[in-house]
């Protein structure tokens, strides 16, 4: 009687299970807790005479589905596409999610079987790959060491118009699966096998038949090379808005409203830890493509003040896309840091104080 009732009067009954999804954008409550510490630290006054120091581009706390706290300096906006470098790689990962749950391919493939140059190294599989252990040899430093940069070739010089083939050029430095070595050229020989994978002329628009439009992004801009191969490495746009759906989606365990996008089996992967690698203090440690708060063995957790669970899609100059999946808890934050001065766990260490004095 009570619900026919009120159908009458328009409203409805909710179940207990009931959750919360962007649709088509982001429920936004007012949250009682006190963002002050989070946004003295996110957003210091910024020196328009250099690029020290932390600067912020966006910040978007979502808690349970619904927006709790956003800010953004100006010129981006929450319609701003932002360049989100590395945390390409992380989102390339769940587009494979897709992709192994049609059946495409299995952890355990040598990617030769997709992507013919790798014939060269017959025992790499997938698997190695999304740890980032290819055994290839390569040299990611950036600004550090530019003449010697394995990553500033293939995305800048010679190797631009086909990154994967110079990737793939590359002599074998390890066994497969043996060592971690941070690689852009590991992600963009998986950009490449998932073109492989797929048939001719459905490449292009994959990313958005497979993860995107179910999603509801629209704000995304992917790169690709000369060859039309995606630069699976670094060069994804996406808002925060669009960025914090693919959060909410392993946030959930892969699920999407009553759609199970990707396998459960595959965001544990993804957060499984990879323990051939060494700890550096203060940087998470490797998963399935995705970073870890989880410690290596003999070692502390990297960031100290936030739960083990957490994980992240993390990328250069501070893009950062984290899941604190025991809090309900997904964060973005986009920056133009230059020095190495922002801290994940320091930003996350307050918002959790924040969200605590809320007693939430």
């Amino acid at each position: 009687m009570l619900k026919t009732l009120l159908a009458i009067i328009g409203l409805t009954i909710l179940p207990a299970w009931a959750e919360d999804w962007p649709e088509p954008d982001w429920p936004i409550i007012d949250s009682n807790s006190d963002w002050q510490s989070v946004d003295t630290y996110a957003f210091p006054q910024r020196n328009a005479s250099d690029r020290s120091g932390i600067r912020t581009d966006a910040l978007l706390i979502i808690r349970d589905g619904r927006i709790v706290h956003e800010r953004y300096s100006a010129p981006t906006t929450a319609q701003t596409a932002h360049l989100t470098w590395s945390v390409s790689k992380s989102v390339l990962a769940t587009v494979l999610g897709v992709a192994q749950a049609e059946g495409r391919f299995t952890l355990q493939d040598p990617i030769a079987r997709f992507y013919l140059p790798m014939q060269a190294h017959p025992d790499v599989r997938m698997a190695d790959l999304l740890h980032w252990a290819s055994g290839l040899q390569w040299q990611e430093d950036y600004e550090y060491a530019p003449l010697k940069s394995s990553v500033v070739a293939m995305l800048y010089t010679r190797g631009r118009h086909d990154m994967a083939a110079y990737t793939a050029a590359h002599p074998a430095a390890d066994k497969p699966g043996q060592r971690f070595l941070y690689s852009s050229g590991d992600s963009n020989l998986l950009a490449a096998a998932l073109r492989g994978m797929l048939d001719a002329g459905t490449y292009a628009d994959y990313p958005w038949r497979a993860l995107f439009t179910p999603l509801g992004i629209d704000s995304a801009v992917w790169e690709r090379d000369g060859t039309g191969t995606f630069v699976g490495s670094s060069y994804l746009y996406l808002s925060a808005r669009d960025l914090a759906r693919i959060g909410l989606l392993m946030q959930r365990d892969g699920r999407w409203q009553a759609r199970q996008l990707l396998p459960a089996g595959w965001v544990a992967f993804n957060r499984g830890l990879f323990t051939q690698a060494q700890a550096v203090p203060g940087e998470a440690n490797p998963g399935g493509h995705w970073w870890l708060n989880q410690p290596l063995p003999g070692h502390a957790r990297p960031w100290p003040d936030v739960p083990a669970d957490a994980y992240a899609a993390l990328g250069h100059w501070g893009q950062a896309l984290y899941v604190l999946p025991t809090q309900k808890l997904v964060i973005v934050r986009y920056g133009d840091d230059r020095d190495g001065a922002y801290s994940h766990n320091e930003l996350l260490k307050r918002v959790l104080v924040a969200l605590a004095r809320e007693g939430t």
